[in-house]
């Protein structure tokens, strides 16, 4: 190993020593003598690593700090290990991944937001700069074995097609050897669209058969570091475990929600006073702290309606059971680790949520989230939610509980995720463990730490320096702070002492205790919102060195402190890339307003029989307009049957299939309602061009449209589609040619073994003067021209 250690490790990839010494002729000569091959690993006892990254959890969720979803894995890691109480995120998931991946602020390595509303602003175009190289590659580079598994939300959106280019995926760009995840904000875990590498995936089993994206990436990575241990156990490992739960849709078995049943039939404002009490009795806040006022935009829970609380009730039961059954899966990838015999010098990091609980649900809460993305939660009354309260977690759901559970589950802070102002968005319990270097068992550290600390952290602790140059480029210092010094320490100063803030235009700063903070803009409002001038927000002083949880504002007794904190604000926000300030989300939703590439150009898009496991951003858009759908096939003497092409999955999208031999249309409004068009006759075997033509109604977004279908320019067949969605079909089920993919579309065929029995040789997207055709037929040379013409 000593010669491990006399590595220069500053300078990435460690270049290859050159030959030195006599070079004989023969090599049988006595003279001959070369070094034998020294393999790179990291310095000496470098430990393991794991990082664990819950999501969309608040600091009062877990029971490990007092909350009400039972996490025995995190309370098992915190008794033989540490708590930190002031572990702070960025408020939203990709820009504190990003962050945690690469140890500097969020708007340095351009995620002031998600993907889907990067601009061309540095500190908002969702690309990581060359001069950032990821902690991930860094490890790797020094012998580290490295793998990702579950979410990655990093992904410019307008490079998650399988066209690449993979510079921002795990497996490319980002450091990690072996990925087994999905490419986006959240997945459905009963149907989950899964990539290993680079390359897609099927699951193979189905809901009923048991299947859970939890059980499965648990499976997955135990199985990886076990051969990894098994092949070269002297290599340590560096696995992140970012599994997407407990992000909305809050998926999970029945037994498991079943469980909590009637634990919460005191409603949300009972159950914050509750956890405050825990909490206080296990020390993660002190005694003097204050549990904060609710704020008047969220109701109270003897403000809701009567009819609609057993759905409430439901919603929150689902959530613990949805955390209870995550926890139990991060403690079989513990106990594999101590099955191995490797848990002592693995460093465990178990960061307790990316962000705040989620309020995004709506103040009642969502049996399909997709509902309110697209305008629509008018449709949610509580008659709706009732009808569907048995089905709540399940395959045909994708919910989300209700803003008052959210606030409750950042007990005792305000507000909540997005919301980066107050510490209710952006404190998250976090654990640490590691046996062979941490000496207390069950001690809490108070140090202020932001999620950027972690990569110095792992650095410091595996003797890795950080690199000057990464492929030949000079590297951003890292802007975090090594959390060692405060391991077997726990009143060491803290070293963190200043951290800005800042998420849609909620903003705030930290300085040596003192924290100014203002709130811009509401988290469950999607669109529409009227928000005020910048300089018209209000802004809040708080000296948490003796109010622990921003409860009383010092502001109007204090002006000076809080002018002197705001021009520290402006300053960190000039330094890291924040500025110009950007609230205006609906516009960064448009590509061509926001300034990002898109993949899609033109009126019309050739697809062939091979593509798949396409996102929203990488389909020409059929939403509110009209559109053709054509697609040449060859119908085989066994007749048709199975999916042409299909978008969406079965909480919203389109499908072109054959049933029966006859050729069909679904479209899934929201997962609440399908309408059909279907042929007269059977499509007769041999080559044939089918094609869907929709006419739109006009008269605004998600209206409705009338469906044509013909088979070689002549119509067979006609429906109606009352009404469609106007901005999104899925978060993650794509568009599939010759399949359908994750959840089906269609309930008329399943999940599995829904292929089409001919061949489909291409299909054609069309809109505008592209999808008119008088004779309802389309030339495949001249779809092909007019495709590239308008590139």
């Amino acid at each position: 190993m000593g010669a491990q250690d006399d590595f220069q490790r500053t300078v990435l990839p460690i270049p290859d020593q050159p030959r030195k010494g006599l070079i004989t002729y023969d090599a049988k000569d006595p003279e001959t003598k070369y070094p034998p091959i020294v393999q790179l690993r990291p310095p000496k006892d470098a430990p393991n690593v794991l990082i664990v990254l819950i999501d969309d959890a608040g600091f009062g969720s877990s029971s490990a700090f007092g909350g009400p979803c039972s996490t025995p894995t995190a309370e098992m890691l915190a008794s033989d290990g540490l708590k930190f109480n002031r572990f702070h995120t960025t408020a939203l998931c990709s820009p504190t991944r990003q962050a945690l991946l690469t140890g500097r602020n969020h708007h340095t390595v351009g995620m002031g937001g998600i993907t889907e509303i990067a601009t061309g602003s540095p500190g908002y175009n969702s690309i990581l700069p060359n001069t950032c190289s990821p902690l991930a590659r860094t490890l790797k580079l020094n012998g580290y074995a490295t793998a990702q598994f579950g979410k990655c939300h990093e992904v410019p959106v307008w490079q998650t097609s399988p066209a690449g280019p993979f510079d921002a995926w795990p497996t490319g760009g980002g450091g990690f050897e072996y990925f087994y995840g999905f490419i986006g904000g959240e997945a459905h875990q009963w149907y989950p669209s899964l990539y290993e590498g680079t390359t897609p995936i099927e699951v193979k089993k189905t809901p009923e058969e048991g299947y859970h994206l939890m059980e499965d990436m648990t499976d997955k990575a135990i199985d990886w570091i076990g051969q990894q241990k098994a092949l070269i156990p002297d290599k340590p490992f560096f696995v992140y475990f970012a599994p997407g739960a407990t992000h909305a849709p809050h998926h999970v078995p029945k037994e498991w929600a079943d469980k909590y049943k009637g634990k919460f039939d005191q409603g949300w404002d009972k159950l914050r006073e509750e956890t405050f009490v825990r909490q206080k009795k296990l020390g993660v806040i002190p005694q003097d702290c204050k549990l904060t006022e609710r704020h008047s935009q969220i109701p109270a829970w003897d403000e809701m309606p009567p009819e609609l609380k057993p759905v409430l009730l439901r919603e929150m039961e689902v959530y613990a059971g949805f955390m209870e059954f995550t926890d139990y899966h991060v403690g079989r990838l513990v106990d594999s680790l101590r099955k191995l015999g490797v848990l002592d010098n693995t460093v465990i990091y178990y960061i307790i949520g990316d962000n705040g609980a989620s309020a995004e649900g709506t103040l009642n809460g969502t049996y399909n989230e997709m509902i309110n993305f697209n305008g629509a939660a008018a449709l949610e009354t509580p008659q709706f939610l009732m009808d569907r309260l048995d089905k709540l977690g399940g395959p045909e759901s994708y919910n989300h509980y209700a803003v008052g559970w959210a606030h409750s589950m950042n007990t005792p802070y305000q507000w909540t995720k997005q919301v980066a102002s107050h510490w209710g968005g952006t404190r998250n319990g976090t654990v640490v463990h590691w046996p062979k270097g941490i000496k207390g068992k069950g001690e809490i550290r108070s140090q202020f730490h932001h999620v950027i600390d972690v990569a110095p952290t792992i650095l410091e602790l595996a003797g890795v320096p950080q690199p000057t140059f990464v492929n030949g480029v000079q590297q951003h210092p890292i802007e975090g702070v090594s959390m060692a010094y405060a391991f077997n320490d726990a009143k060491a100063a803290e070293q963190h002492e200043t951290q800005y803030f800042e998420m849609f235009g909620n903003r705030g700063i930290y300085h040596k205790g003192w924290t100014a903070v203002t709130r811009h803009k509401t988290p469950w409002i999607l669109q529409g919102e009227v928000t005020p001038a910048f300089d018209d927000d209000v802004w809040e002083l708080y000296d948490t060195n003796k109010d622990w949880s921003q409860a009383k504002n010092l502001a109007k007794e204090m002006p000076e402190k809080l002018h002197e904190l705001q021009r520290l604000w402006l300053i960190e926000a000039t330094r890291n890339n924040v500025l110009p300030l950007d609230d205006n989300i609906g516009a960064r939703m448009n590509s061509d307003l926001a300034g990002r590439p898109v993949l899609i150009k033109g009126k019309s898009q050739i697809l062939f029989g091979s593509m798949g496991r396409l996102s929203e951003n990488s389909v020409l858009n059929l939403k509110n307009k009209s559109h053709s759908v054509t697609a040449e096939i060859t119908v085989p003497k066994t007749g048709a049957e199975g999916v042409i092409i299909a978008q969406g999955g079965n909480i919203g999208g389109w499908s072109l299939y054959a049933k029966k031999g006859k050729l069909k249309y679904c479209y899934n409004l929201l997962g609440i309602q399908q309408f059909y068009a279907e042929s007269a006759d059977v499509l007769p075997p041999g080559d044939h061009q089918v094609r869907m033509e929709f006419t739109y109604a006009g008269g605004g977004l998600g209206k409705a449209g009338t469906v044509a279908l013909y088979v070689d320019g002549k119509k067979v067949g006609e429906g109606k589609v009352a009404a469609t969605a106007a901005m999104i079909f899925s978060a993650d089920d794509g568009c599939d040619v010759g399949i359908d993919t994750g959840a089906p579309v269609s309930p008329e065929y399943g999940a599995h073994g829904n292929e089409f029995t001919g061949k489909v040789r291409g299909v054609q997207l069309a809109i505008a003067e592209d999808a008119e055709s008088v004779d309802h037929l389309v030339s495949p040379e001249e779809a092909v021209r007019i495709a590239l013409a308008r590139q």
